[in-house]
């Protein structure tokens, strides 16, 4: 495939990355410092403005897509109606997909979206998908991560095993989850296991597990999690576009107490009149006297997403230190993320992860429906739609050479949820949801092509 995308920034740099293992890509650039990053890579790099009509005539000959991930929303849009345009007024050539990084509220309320009409194929909001993710993992206080698939069927959720648990020297045969849940991974180290009945379940095991989301409820405490026997109560620090995002969700949760501590007065007034529920209080995240009149100690879940990482770093310690039971942090930054958890915050999240995603769902192959990726990248969970000319329909899976390092966790048959075993036969339409080490995803691939 040849691909360009418009923007070297942290998103921009991250896709870049991943599709220049397997394809031809061009990055329009026009900051220096980004475009030395850039240039480190096995890319083409052009320097420029990406919504420029006269770059992109240059570079769109044969492109398959076009990815514009600047900072700035109006050029990511107008770059690809730009793009569509000069497409189409040349009959021979390929029409390429566009994808577009969009933040502001005005032109986005969901985190994936398609504007066709307007020339974006994909319109992709990183703040909005975060938000989500956030929201999914406040839905069970004991997770560190989680997932949805199969349009909700399936949940995917990530338990971190502290080492006074009391599953520590237990065997993973020794877990009572239901017929329809299955520990898919165990992130142990740098290690990538997956899993059998005899493993044993050691102090800081990060463990995967997927299942219907009925039956995943109550599986917090399976894993040590505590159960609440009052509202969930969450202090927001933060309320820009993430926030504010995440704050509407919770709002909506009747389940929830929600306080957001806003340091622009202006912004306060603004969201206190938006939101129905929530307590708006005007202050500084790093205040250590108002987090201690609003008894920080008895929170069940800080979350940090100001626009500065080293802000959410600071407010997320401090409110560890006083006594917050789960802290979760903002990082823009992806390479603050393993920093971030190495210093004691509980779980720190990336909004570029949900645009990159995107664009590899586009990029892998044909049938990916959802794809998450885990560990800073060293793994992923693919939804893929078995199709009639998918290798790996009609076969028994015993008889499947599936490759070493990937397992199918879950199949969706119609309205049923299967943990499959060796005798089941994958058919037509069925939706097969993989733990893969991203090393073997272009292997599993080659089996749904």
């Amino acid at each position: 495939m040849k691909a360009v995308v418009i923007g070297a920034g942290e998103v921009g740099y991250h896709i870049a990355k991943a599709l220049s293992l397997t394809n031809d890509v061009i990055v329009i650039e026009k900051d220096e410092d980004a475009l030395k990053r850039a240039d480190e890579l096995d890319v083409q790099v052009v320097e420029g403005n990406g919504a420029n009509a006269d770059i992109l005539a240059n570079v769109l000959p044969d492109a398959d897509i076009l990815v514009a991930v600047t900072g700035v929303d109006e050029v990511n849009i107008v770059a690809c109606m730009t793009a569509k345009l000069i497409i189409r007024s040349h009959p021979g050539w390929k029409e390429a997909k566009t994808i577009a990084r969009v933040s502001n509220p005005d032109y986005i309320d969901m985190p994936v979206t398609s504007r066709a009409q307007v020339g974006v194929d994909l319109m992709i909001c990183p703040e909005l998908a975060l938000a989500s993710e956030v929201a999914e993992i406040l839905s069970s206080p004991s997770a560190i991560d989680a997932e949805m698939f199969a349009g909700g069927k399936v949940q995917m959720m990530e338990f971190a095993i502290s080492p006074d648990n009391r599953l520590v020297g237990k065997q993973m045969q020794d877990l009572k989850l239901a017929d329809c849940c299955i520990v898919s991974a165990v992130f142990r180290d740098n290690e990538i296991l997956i899993p059998h009945g005899n493993d044993v379940i050691m102090p800081n095991d990060h463990m995967v597990v997927i299942g219907k989301p009925k039956a995943m409820e109550n599986i917090g405490s399976v894993f040590g999690g505590e159960v609440h026997h009052h509202r969930n109560r969450i202090l927001l620090i933060g309320c820009g576009i993430v926030g504010f995002y995440l704050a509407k969700i919770i709002d909506k949760d009747e389940d929830s107490d929600l306080k957001i501590v806003e340091y622009r007065k202006s912004r306060c007034i603004e969201v206190a009149e938006m939101l129905e529920n929530a307590l708006v209080l005007n202050g500084d995240g790093t205040d250590v006297n108002l987090l201690r009149e609003e008894n920080i100690e008895e929170m069940d879940v800080v979350v940090a997403v100001t626009d500065s990482d080293e802000k959410n770093l600071l407010c997320s310690l401090l409110a560890k230190q006083m006594g917050a039971k789960k802290v979760i942090a903002r990082a823009d930054r992806s390479d603050y993320v393993p920093l971030f958890e190495m210093v004691g915050i509980d779980i720190a999240v990336s909004p570029r992860e949900a645009t990159v995603n995107e664009v590899l769902k586009l990029t892998l192959g044909r049938g990916i429906e959802t794809l998450a990726t885990l560990e800073g990248e060293k793994a992923e969970i693919i939804e893929y739609t078995a199709s009639s000319k998918s290798k790996i329909v009609g076969k028994a899976l015993s008889k499947v050479k599936f490759p070493k390092g990937a397992i199918i966790t879950m199949v969706v048959h119609k309205d049923d949820i299967i943990v499959p075993r060796g005798d089941f036969i994958i058919q037509e339409g069925d939706r097969v949801i993989i733990f893969a080490l991203s090393s073997t995803v272009p292997l599993v691939e080659k089996f749904f092509k």
